[in-house]
């Protein structure tokens, strides 16, 4: 009997010591795309640390015909953030401490999540401390709501090598099903999805390099002027061009591991009376000599569009080159 508590014992302790600590069992996270609860007091959020959070993340998004903020802000003090609201997907905490600190947090109360936090002995001090990050709290936000989005939305896609264009530039591309062909050729390809009083166009084709020019994404607006005829109007003659009334906004950035320039406007139908916001990115494949442009576009007049937008950028950087 002595025998078998003496193994007993002994069979607890190593299990006792293999165990790990148990992992912490988040809550799914809420909340819609692109708006962040910001923990606050109210006198704050009414002054210019308020002002401040508004001009960064509330700033007006680049190439909408409307303006809408980048972000929507609810803001809650510290004493109301209860546990009812710790399960926000994106958390701007804002607080008074004996030093000046930055950081993103991920996952605390619920997963996935992320949370900026902004401590500093005084106003001044937070104020500079937003400021000196607004580029990093923007992208934290904003990346991880477009994964979300992919990784919700993107479940369901038509399978690449069905698609004729793919195959003839050999890419890659998750394409929603609720997006249906309109046109699949090897010169280009054109999708189509109705929303509300409108619809969702995405457009992808190929164009040789031919100077430093295209390179440098000096002719984006010229060559989407020229293939504007892959989507055409109501009657002949009309397509889509640029919109000559502003300028759109162009910034080099990166796609699947290449140069690529993104490209914001608004666009309007030639001869007609139609118009919507676009976002072009234009890859340089330098390898295979070729610009490869990928172009998302919305048409819903009356609507805002801000949304329609997030969900076609998010389909775009899906993008692979095999």
């Amino acid at each position: 009997m002595k025998n078998i508590f003496l193994i007993s014992a002994i069979l607890v302790f190593l299990f006792s010591c293999d165990s790990k600590p148990a992992e912490k069992i988040l809550v799914d996270s809420s909340g819609r795309m692109n708006h962040i609860l910001v923990i606050i007091n109210n006198p704050d959020w009414q002054g210019k640390i308020g002002d401040t959070i508004r001009k960064v993340l509330a700033k007006e998004v680049i190439g909408l015909p409307q303006q809408e903020p980048l972000f929507h802000l609810n803001q809650i003090s510290p004493k109301g953030f209860t546990s009812f609201l710790t399960a926000n997907r994106n958390l701007f905490y804002v607080e008074y401490g004996d030093e000046n600190v930055f950081e993103i947090r991920k996952n605390i109360y619920a997963k996935p999540q992320k949370a900026i936090y902004i401590k500093a002995k005084n106003k001044e001090g937070i104020i500079k401390l937003i400021n000196d990050n607004s580029e990093k709290i923007i992208e934290t936000i904003r990346n991880g709501d477009l994964k979300i989005w992919q990784k919700k939305f993107l479940k369901n896609t038509w399978p690449s090598e069905k698609i004729v264009l793919f195959k003839e530039l050999n890419i890659k591309l998750k394409m929603p099903y609720n997006y249906e062909k309109s046109q699949d050729t090897k010169d280009y390809l054109w999708y189509v999805k109705d929303i509300a009083d409108g619809y969702q166009n995405i457009l992808i084709y190929s164009v040789p390099i031919t100077s430093e020019a295209d390179e440098n994404g000096e002719n984006i607006i010229a060559t989407r002027d020229l293939k504007g005829v892959y989507i055409p109007g109501a009657k002949e003659g009309m397509h889509m061009i640029t919109e000559k009334a502003y300028t759109p906004q162009r910034i080099e950035t990166t796609i699947a591991g290449l140069k690529a320039y993104e490209t914001r406007g608004t666009w309007e139908m030639k001869g007609d009376f139609m118009a919507g916001p676009f976002l072009n990115y234009t890859i340089v494949d330098k390898k295979n000599n070729r610009l490869l442009i990928i172009e998302g576009s919305t048409y819903a007049p009356n609507i805002k569009k801000r949304n329609f937008m997030f969900e076609l950028e998010a389909i775009l950087k899906t993008f692979e080159i095999e």
